[in-house]
């Protein structure tokens, strides 16, 4: 039999998790829509000092990190001149959907595992257009993230986006070699390289599968599993 003080201790335990919850859930949103306009600063003030972005095997450490990764890349990239969007013309739309957060239970660490599909390109009006990328095309990928309390607010820990299809507009996936290659030079070797490599799993795009191991147990399962494991 729980006291009434123990009773309002998990009670309020389950409500903060729940703000925990929807806070870290709008960081990765609002992730999505700062990307959708290339606004790098934005992008990487949402990261902890010593947090992390994994994209195409490469790691891109700190916030400076980010920066490479968002602005000296991205903003260069899809953005004549560098700079914010919108741009007329120029699509850059990410999804970010199918959430499942788990928040550790000192509530100061979490994981968070979200789907994001991307859908870009630019009018046949554009003048500028990216080279290398296609006029249409769509992409999915699966994240599996880490997020921290830093000074008690919730940052980014370690951004894990595991790409699993490309695919022009008009050919589809089905005929379609992914345009985004794994990375294999470093930073400052490559300006708009990463810190590192991961180079015990380079992952190949699409039309090569992974596996994206999931952060939660299966919710029944998991809990036999555990059972066993006393």
């Amino acid at each position: 039999m729980t006291t009434p003080e123990e009773r309002i201790s998990a009670l309020e335990h389950r409500v903060g998790e729940l703000e925990d919850i929807n806070a870290i859930r709008r960081i990765h949103w609002a992730y999505g829509y700062y990307i959708d306009f290339n606004r790098a600063k934005d992008v990487s003030e949402l990261f902890a000092e010593d947090g992390e972005v994994i994209f195409l095997s490469g790691i891109y450490k700190g916030r400076a990190g980010a920066l490479r990764l968002y602005g000296t890349w991205f903003q260069n990239f899809f953005l004549e001149g560098g700079g914010e969007g919108p741009v007329d013309g120029f699509l850059l739309d990410h999804f970010q959907m199918q959430d499942i957060i788990t928040v550790a239970p000192d509530r100061q660490t979490a994981k968070g595992r979200f789907r994001g599909m991307l859908f870009g390109g630019s009018h046949e009006s554009r003048r500028y257009q990216p080279e290398g990328l296609p006029l249409q095309f769509m992409e999915a990928g699966i994240y599996e993230n880490d997020y921290v309390k830093e000074d008690g607010v919730w940052k980014i820990k370690r951004l894990d986006y595991m790409m699993q299809w490309q695919g022009d507009y008009e050919k589809g996936w089905s005929k379609t070699v992914s345009h985004l290659q794994p990375l294999t030079e470093c930073f400052p070797a490559n300006p708009i390289g990463p810190d590192a490599i991961r180079t015990e799993e380079i992952r190949k795009t699409w039309p090569y599968r992974h596996d994206v191991p999931m952060h939660f147990a299966h919710p029944k399962f998991g809990a036999l599993l555990a059972g066993e494991a006393k």
